[in-house]
């Protein structure tokens, strides 16, 4: 494959002359020695980042992007080794350092906000208590003024009621809440470097523009440099002044963002460009050529169907009335009673109503925190409502009748958090195969074993893959073994919560692609949740949106989307990261 690369610029990219880049990273190689020999994940990676410059970086699961940042931080796991190279921060070489020396760059001068929160946030603690401590690690400031510092943070990355939430514990926080706690601890030091992997996948597109906002104004206004690594075409539009594309650890492309956008020079990125799904027009299949395969092939134009008025008339296959949850937030009754205090209700589902009809696809959307995923639970079974009633093909979900084998082969869900879903200890082989086996779908071990390479095979993954365990994957390869567990049981009825917000804009064409040719040939039913609009654009026939527990919109996808009559959804709309658009 040609490779594109542009020669790191000598000048920063405020335009200034001379100078030294906060970050000088040059022929990095990383290698994993391992019992059968080394292997290289990195070849000889060059790039500059300048003061007050964000550098998205962008590429599929496994091309190197989380790990360049691990080997800037030291962060590389045995045995794993920085093979070649060097890497300086304000021209002070740092891939030497060891121990206590690294330490104390890490939180200090280098941010990170890594993939998935949790790995970042210990739950034994409190959220206040992460803050604290890491300002308090890092600056000359008393307890109190710590505390003062960690509550403004908290305020600045919009998180509601801040001073309460300083004392709950990271299981307490949504998960795009618990990303926004992240960023918040990454900024606590004032670093002179931001390294940002995929800060806003698990993030609303409300919450996403203002984390946007949040770097850039950090950026520009303190002259740090940020490293932002996403999958989300979007945010490196609206975000980023320059782009590095990287494939097989390798920089195919580095260039201004508007010109790796709208005239990529390399095969790879106009494959990224083309597999783009668009929120302002819906298309029947998304193109994903293989790379170096040839000429980008055009998306096939979206048909509507014409309307089936026995189909219309049919019974919903599932219909959800005035379902409500309530969580009771209050203290023991004697603390209130001494404190005079009512009962503190959290309404997470308030009267949702919705109907999901037979072989469509609805959306759900919404801000972190709306209820959309408590909505998905109580229909999936996961968590019983305080009142209203969810029918499936005409049965109670939560009756007796509903819970005999022959109807749990008729669900299956793929969570957010695709690391919570999968057992560390089993194989990939394992955790595809229980779903088969528990439920009875296979008759042998043959048969199963088939069956699990078919799942594979579809979501993009070898077949060595069967034998790994899920730590030794990335977090987008970990949502594709999700992906193809759900969909080997072949089910009638998928919830699928935001089965996509860790793929690469190539394999969630693909998983897309897939998730409609399996429901035209089976007449699948989908449940889709996702942050992403561009997402529910070409998938979802209905959609509803969520405001804080209500269903505050509902209708036809492309109606709603188009001509959205509620203020809420018309925000949602407008904050959309916009590949069209450019900072």
């Amino acid at each position: 494959m040609k490779m594109h690369t542009d020669t790191p610029s000598p000048v920063p990219a405020d335009g200034a002359a001379g100078g030294t880049p906060v970050l000088r990273v040059r022929n990095l190689s990383v290698t994993f020695d391992t019992h059968k020999g080394p292997v290289h994940v990195l070849h000889d990676v060059s790039f500059d980042i300048w003061p007050g410059e964000i550098l998205g970086v962008v590429g599929e699961s496994g091309a190197g992007k989380s790990m360049t940042g691990s080997a800037i931080t030291g962060l590389i796991e045995h045995p794993g080794r920085i093979s070649g190279g060097t890497v300086e921060l304000q021209g002070q070489r740092i891939d030497q350092l060891r121990g206590e020396d690294l330490r104390r760059i890490r939180g200090k001068r280098i941010g990170t906000i890594f993939q998935d929160p949790l790995t970042s946030l210990n739950p034994v603690y409190t959220v206040g208590w992460h803050l604290v401590e890491t300002i308090r690690t890092h600056l000359p400031v008393s307890e109190k003024e710590a505390e003062a510092r960690a509550l403004a943070l908290l305020e600045e990355v919009e998180i509601p009621h801040a001073k309460e939430r300083m004392g709950q514990y990271p299981h307490q926080f949504s998960g795009g809440m618990r990303q926004r706690v992240a960023i918040a601890l990454a900024l606590c030091a004032e670093p002179e470097l931001i390294i940002a992997d995929e800060p806003t996948t698990a993030l609303d597109v409300s919450v996403q523009a203002q984390i946007i906002q949040l770097l850039r104004k950090v950026c520009k206004e303190r002259g740090a440099a940020a490293m932002l690594i996403t999958h989300d075409m979007g945010v490196i539009a609206e975000t980023a002044d320059r782009v590095m594309v990287m494939y097989h650890g390798r920089v195919l492309e580095t260039g201004h963002v508007r010109q790796v956008l709208d005239a990529p020079r390399d095969p790879y990125t106009q494959v990224l460009m083309a597999a783009i799904p668009s929120v302002h027009q819906r298309v029947e299949r998304l193109p994903v050529p293989e790379v170096g395969g040839g000429p980008v092939v055009k998306a096939v134009p979206w048909t509507p169907k014409p309307a089936d008025p026995a189909a219309a008339a049919a019974r919903p296959l599932v219909e959800v009335k005035d379902l409500c949850k309530e969580y009771d937030l209050s203290g023991g009754w004697l603390a209130r009673v001494l404190a005079r205090q009512d009962k503190k209700i959290l309404k997470a589902a308030d009267h949702v109503s919705f109907n999901i009809r037979k072989g469509t696809t609805f959306g759900l959307v919404g801000e972190s925190g709306s209820g959309k995923s408590t909505v998905a639970r109580m229909i999936a079974g996961l968590t019983r409502p305080t009142s209203g009633t969810i029918l499936f093909d005409g049965i109670d979900k939560w009756s007796a009748a509903a819970q005999t084998v022959a109807m749990r082969r008729r669900f299956q869900m793929i969570f957010q958090d695709p690391y919570a879903s999968l057992n560390p200890r089993w194989t990939v082989e394992q955790l595809i195969a229980e779903p088969l086996v528990v439920l009875g779908i296979t008759q042998s071990k043959e048969e199963t074993a088939e069956r699990v390479q078919q799942a594979l095979h579809r979501v993009r993954m070898k077949p060595d893959d069967a034998k790994k365990y899920p730590h030794q994957f990335s977090g987008g390869q970990r949502q594709r073994i999700a992906v193809a567990r759900a969909l080997a049981s072949r089910p009638e009825f998928i919830i699928c919560d935001e089965p996509t917000s860790a793929l690469d804009v190539s394999v969630q064409a693909q998983v897309l692609n897939l998730m409609r040719d399996l429901q035209e040939e089976f007449g699948l039913t989908y449940l889709l949740i996702s942050h992403n609009l561009a997402v529910i654009r070409h998938m979802c026939d209905d959609i509803g949106v969520m405001q804080r527990g209500q269903l505050v919109e509902v209708g036809d996808a492309q109606a709603v989307l188009d001509d959205p009559q509620h203020q809420y959804t018309k925000d949602l709309m407008a904050a959309i990261p916009d590949i069209a658009h450019v900072h």
